[in-house]
Order: structure tokens, then sequence, then C-alpha cells
């Protein structure tokens, strides 16, 4: 029977509702630097292009400052903005986006749960800005045991040294990498993360994705209630 001691959590899509928290800071800045609106589409689309740009980066193709501003610079140019704002934008946006801070389903309930039961921490890809004002606004500073930045760490998910400088810090052995699960919804950056780092891992995948990649998860849930039957599995 498994038994985790301590829980590693993603942040974005897995803890909190990212995509609701883009929606919302993409149009309050379009607002703000007197852009036409931004529908609908033009928010799945930005999306899409962001998402591919963090791959890449998780690929080591890229920086991070080059996501953060090349992203919208591809935005902007296919929709013929001004791509100079592009910088200037990404600075606004990383303050609106630590300003919508709202709980996947389950989300709160699990962690409250788990509280004192098992060391839990959050490892995030996420800008340090932009995390450490969603981190406060949701009060996972007070439901964590400690949050651990790419931008602070010095790597980034997947790479085997953020998780080991994650292990130096919290105290884990390499012996005790057992007692380690890590929950998060992305294969490339989460789960790929995990099996480099060997440790177990729960891909939280409410969205029913199918899995095409080489990572692969020990455990699968399209919710928080399947994952608290792994986690109490037999109480």
């Amino acid at each position: 029977m498994e038994r985790f001691g301590i829980l590693l959590w993603d942040i974005d899509n897995t803890l909190l509702d990212f995509f609701e928290a883009e929606r919302c800071a993409i149009r309050r800045c379009f607002s703000a630097f007197g852009f036409p609106s931004c529908s609908d589409e033009m928010v799945r689309e930005y999306s899409g292009i962001n998402t591919s740009y963090w791959k890449r980066l998780e690929r080591g193709e890229i920086t991070k400052r080059q996501v953060l501003v090349g992203r919208f610079e591809e935005f902007f140019s296919r929709h013929g903005m001004r791509t100079d704002e592009a910088s200037a934008f990404n600075d606004m946006y990383q303050v609106a986006l630590g300003d919508t801070a709202v709980f996947m389903d389950g989300a709160e309930e699990i962690l409250r749960l788990c509280k004192g039961r098992m060391r839990q921490y959050g490892v995030t890809n996420g800008t340090k800005i932009a995390q450490d004002l969603k981190v406060k606004r949701s009060g996972l500073d007070e439901l964590l045991d400690g949050i651990f930045i790419s931008e602070t760490v010095g790597y980034e998910k997947p790479s085997p040294d953020f998780f080991r400088a994650v292990f130096n810090a919290i105290g884990v052995a390499e012996g005790d990498l057992d007692s380690v699960l890590l929950i998060g919804d992305s294969l490339t950056s989460d789960i790929a993360g995990a099996n480099k780092a060997g440790i177990r891992s729960c891909w939280y995948n409410p969205w029913g994705r199918k899995n095409g990649g080489e990572a692969v998860p020990d455990h699968e849930v399209s919710s928080f209630e399947q994952l608290k039957g792994i986690l109490f599995q037999g109480e």
C-alpha cells in the first residue's frame, strides 16, 4: 500500500485555474493599453501561442524572457498590433495575472484535508511576480509548507536540477524518494519531471486528454475526489 509523506503540487491548472486568470488578465491589459476588445476566440488563440512557447522553454530551446515577450510579439503581429508594446504589456500582464486566483474544483478542500498529515509544497514554472501574488491572494501561502518558483530555484521543470534543489531545501534524501508524490496537469513539465527525478507522479487530467508522449504517470485522476482514494487508501 502506497503511503506518501510529501506532496509536490503544481499550481497553474492544478491547484488554481490558470485559464480563468489568463482570460481576465488579457482583457484587463487590452483595456489599459487602449487596444480593441479581446474576443473569446482571440483569448484561445493567445493561449495556444503561450502554451507553445512554454513547451519550447521546457525543451531548453528559448529563455524565459523570450517566452514572456515573444508570445505577445507573435500574438500582436498576427492581429496587426504594435509589437514594440509587447514588453510593457507583459509587465502589466504579470501583475494582472496574479490578481485572479480561483481554485480548481476540489483543490482547496484536499489541501486542507492533507494539511498536517503530509508535507505539501508548490512547484511552479510561473513567474515570481504572478505566482507570489496568486499565492497570497488564494491563501496558498497558509495551506502549503513552502513554494518553489523556477525563477528563484534557478531551473525550470522538468529539469532534474529543479527537483534536486527542492529535495535539498526540504530535506529529502535519495533513499526517501518513495515518500514523494508530484501532482500536476502537464505531462511535459510535471510528469516528465517526476520521471527524471525518480519520484512517483499523479497526472491531474480533468479534461480527459490523451497521453501521446513519453511521460508515464504512476496515477491518473480526473478529480481530486479520485486523488483522495490514492492518498488515503485503506483509511
